[in-house]
């Protein structure tokens, strides 16, 4: 058997970070088994579907680097061959036509409410032998409903949760296709995955309610069953249901925000999925150990501080040059220098570790290309009678010293001992007459990078 999953979501929103987890593990179990992975648009939903948010969903798989094998199918692309199978329906008896109005159908369940019963329709328009249906009502148009078993259970091994059983008398008889002939999403989903052979549905538990159904519905039309498994949704940090307050927000947020996608899916993997202890690894390593033995029947916890931490260990490792491109632009956005300044790549070298997005450090790199203006208070602080000739012997000897950050460092560490200061007393007013702050990374590193005529420059201003 090949393996084929898919990640079928629906255009009413954005990607959120549940729906990319799903993508991610139908993904790496496609991966793990050399299987196919499909992107499916369930775009049956016309009133709440919009281009805008099959874009957002689209551009959430590239940046997460989700790619697709097959598609992306769209539902509406498929209107012929939904009703095709409901003509073969109708013909077989296993659907049939019910005239019954919204507000007939509300008054049905409301009786049943009442007599303390499950609500659902009672099968007025459901043909039986013997039975006599109602006169057909003028001008009104049908929808089509499926002849669900009356009597049975619905069972499926979740490769999650496990056993599953759904009595039949629970479940109504399903409205397959709409009074305008539209078909509804429970039969599009059955038939999509019938038709592109889907041998396992990885989804959110929300969705266990659905599963019977759309069994039910296969197994009238003598189609194979997928194996599915329910994987339980995340939640915030609070134990409440994730909400927009938690960071439910679009995934594409998360790039805006100056993460990684690299962070993003190996945090996203550890949300309900365990490799022994790894906090850390590729997605070559996800794919190599992805099985769904180790999906938790637990609700995951969305922790912000753990994908912090993550996207700082994957901004260390990123290649500089990659980090600039990506910072470059947001850096433009608040002004920042770059003719005659230090390489941009270089400078992330220098800021990159003490960062846990690529927001913070754009702005913690913003020092090399701004001009500095140091607070008057600072200034008076730090720029005392006491320590300006160590200053102005710096200044000196930074006309002929090599411009190494090892000759700088030595430098320095002799004109302290000429003066008889400490470090933080010399180090403090260089940072602030260079860079215009005190935080820096070493001093050494700073004056290395800035280069010899930017810092005689910078010196000269305050020190004249």
């Amino acid at each position: 058997m090949t393996v084929r999953t898919r990640f079928a979501p629906s255009p009413t929103g954005y990607l959120h970070l549940g729906g990319a987890r799903t993508a991610l593990f139908s993904w790496a179990y496609a991966r793990h088994f050399g299987g196919t992975f499909i992107l499916r648009i369930e775009d049956t939903d016309l009133e709440r579907s919009t281009p805008e948010a099959v874009q957002a969903i689209l551009d959430g798989m590239q940046w997460l680097g989700l790619a697709h094998d097959e598609g992306p199918f769209y539902q509406m692309k498929r209107m012929d061959r939904y009703r095709e199978v409901i003509a073969q329906m109708l013909q077989a008896g296993s659907a049939y036509y019910c005239y019954s109005s919204p507000e007939e159908v509300e008054a049905m369940r409301e009786r049943l409410r009442a007599a303390g019963e499950k609500p659902r329709y009672d099968g007025t328009w459901r043909p039986e032998p013997g039975k006599t249906l109602p006169p057909l009502p003028e001008g009104r148009k049908p929808v089509v409903r499926f002849r669900n078993p009356p009597d049975g259970d619905v069972t499926w091994n979740d490769v999650v949760k496990g056993p599953i059983t759904i009595s039949n008398r629970e479940l109504d008889d399903l409205v397959i296709a709409r009074q305008d002939g539209t078909p509804t999403y429970n039969f599009c989903v059955a038939i999509d995955d019938w038709d592109m052979d889907i041998t396992h549905v990885i989804r959110g538990d929300d969705h266990v309610n659905n599963t019977p159904r759309q069994i039910n519905i296969l197994q009238a039309l003598g189609a194979p069953l997928p194996q599915y498994g329910h994987v339980p949704m995340i939640l915030g940090a609070d134990g409440e249901k994730l909400s927009k307050r938690h960071g439910a927000v679009s995934v594409m947020e998360y790039p805006a925000q100056g993460y990684l996608p690299e962070a993003m899916l190996n945090y996203l993997a550890r949300l309900g999925w365990s490799h022994g202890d790894d906090e850390i690894f590729s997605m070559e390593q996800l794919c190599s150990w992805f099985d769904l033995d180790h999906l938790s029947k637990s609700p995951a916890q969305f922790n912000p501080e753990k994908l912090a931490w993550l996207n700082n260990h994957y901004i260390k490792l990123a290649d500089n040059e990659r980090l600039a491109d990506l910072v470059r632009p947001v850096m433009e956005r608040e002004g920042a220098q770059f003719d005659g300044a230090p390489a941009l790549a270089s400078a992330i070298g220098l800021m990159k570790d003490r960062t846990n997005t690529l927001n913070e450090l754009a702005d913690a790199a913003m020092l090399f290309y701004r001009q500095p203006h140091p607070d008057a208070a600072l200034l008076a602080q730090h720029l005392t009678e006491a320590v300006k000739p160590a200053l102005l012997q710096y200044a000196e000897q930074c006309k002929t010293v090599e411009w190494k950050k090892e000759a700088l460092s030595a430098m320095l560490k002799e004109v302290l001992a000429a003066h008889k200061l400490k470090m933080p007393q010399l180090a403090m007013p260089l940072r602030l007459l260079i860079t215009g702050q005190l935080q820096t990374p070493s001093i050494d590193a700073v004056v290395e990078l800035f280069g010899r005529e930017t810092v005689l420059a910078r010196l000269a201003k305050h020190l004249s």
